[in-house]
């Protein structure tokens, strides 16, 4: 609440200097932004969201004008039918998540890509088991209708194998990660950090990831339609304070270490070593990504894609509509 205060007392300050001449017009806009009341925010367990922390932990959605409570979820379909059911405001999640819950109804809209998976969702495969096709008849553990789902359905049909050639085992990722490594299971699809936990299995080893499949897991801030069209203000801070977030960690790399590995639950070496598998993007690749076009690093092309993956693999029963799915407005009126 003091936060708030201080925002309005200096907000007011600004528009009493507009009065007297003063260019302090834009600051009397983002006014309601303080004003729009409290907006929640989902994220969980992956490096291209644990930014998030760092804004939250250097106050920087206060020095955009906007009241957040960030809300980390252990498990990430829980923060997804958080958002799907309404009970927050925006979630960081996948396209392909983003879509399964649009063709369930729900209404979101996406206005920033935080990142690019490639090479942090891995299929790992216990000693013996060499190549994906080595996984017929093999039980492999993933949590069902997620991202690393997906993956493994796009290397399995890179195999030329599908789900009913394998002993697909659902579990939640963090559990399917341990059972992994307890030797329940012989392969896992899992993302960063949990695949760290999957890797301690001597004689484990990677046998796919997302960086074979470019652009396939683009990873989003997803808002509520609604609150998209009655509150922009409030969506333009967020995204504002995301852009203000991956500069600070550019500026202190070490002590955004510190807070994302503390997040993650893993050494800071550790958490170093997600870099490559995890690319951040930078304003214009955000603008190229909402530009449409015919490869998979646009996200219309890339959506369509899932869509038929989705619908054919049962993933989806209802195809999604794309229409207003991608909003590239405030990433376009992110100050430079």
């Amino acid at each position: 609440m003091q936060t708030r205060s201080v925002s309005r007392v200096l907000t007011a300050f600004l528009c009493a200097l507009s009065l007297l001449g003063v260019t302090a017009l834009s600051a009397c806009s983002e006014a309601p932004a303080a004003q729009g009341g409290k907006v929640t925010i989902g994220y969980s367990a992956w490096p291209g969201w644990f930014p998030w922390k760092v804004a939250e932990e250097q106050k920087l959605f206060a020095k955009n004008n906007v009241e957040v409570e960030l809300k980390y979820f252990d498990s990430y379909t829980d923060s997804l039918n958080a958002l799907s059911t309404g009970a927050i405001d925006g979630n960081s999640q996948t396209l392909n998540d983003t879509l399964v819950s649009v063709s369930g109804g729900a209404k979101q809209t996406i206005v920033l890509v935080n990142d690019n998976s490639t090479g942090n969702d891995r299929i790992i495969a216990r000693a013996g088991i060499n190549s994906v096709a080595d996984l017929k008849g093999k039980k492999v553990a993933v949590e069902q209708g997620t991202v690393d789902h997906y993956l493994l359905l796009l290397a399995l049909a890179e195999a030329k194998l599908t789900e009913k050639d394998i002993n697909l085992v659902p579990m939640a990722t963090a559990d399917a990660a341990a059972a992994f490594k307890g030797g329940q299971v012989d392969a896992v699809g899992v993302f960063a950090p949990n695949t760290t936990i999957a890797l301690e299995l001597p004689g484990s080893k990677a046998i796919a990831t997302s960086a074979e499949f470019p652009g396939a897991i683009p990873d989003h801030l997803v808002l509520k339609s609604d609150l998209v069209k009655d509150r922009p203000q409030v969506a333009q801070a967020l995204v504002n304070t995301w852009f203000d977030t991956i500069k600070w960690i550019k500026d202190n790399r070490d002590g955004a270490i510190d807070i994302m590995a503390k997040q993650g639950q893993v050494s800071k070496e550790e958490y170093k070593s997600y870099d490559a598998g995890t690319t951040i993007f930078t304003r214009q690749q955000n603008l190229d990504a909402f530009t449409p076009g015919t490869t998979p690093q646009h996200l219309n092309h890339q959506a369509a894609s899932i869509v038929d993956f989705m619908m054919s693999t049962g993933l989806a029963k209802t195809k999604p509509s794309l229409d207003g799915l991608f909003n590239d407005t405030f990433v376009k009126a992110v100050p430079q």
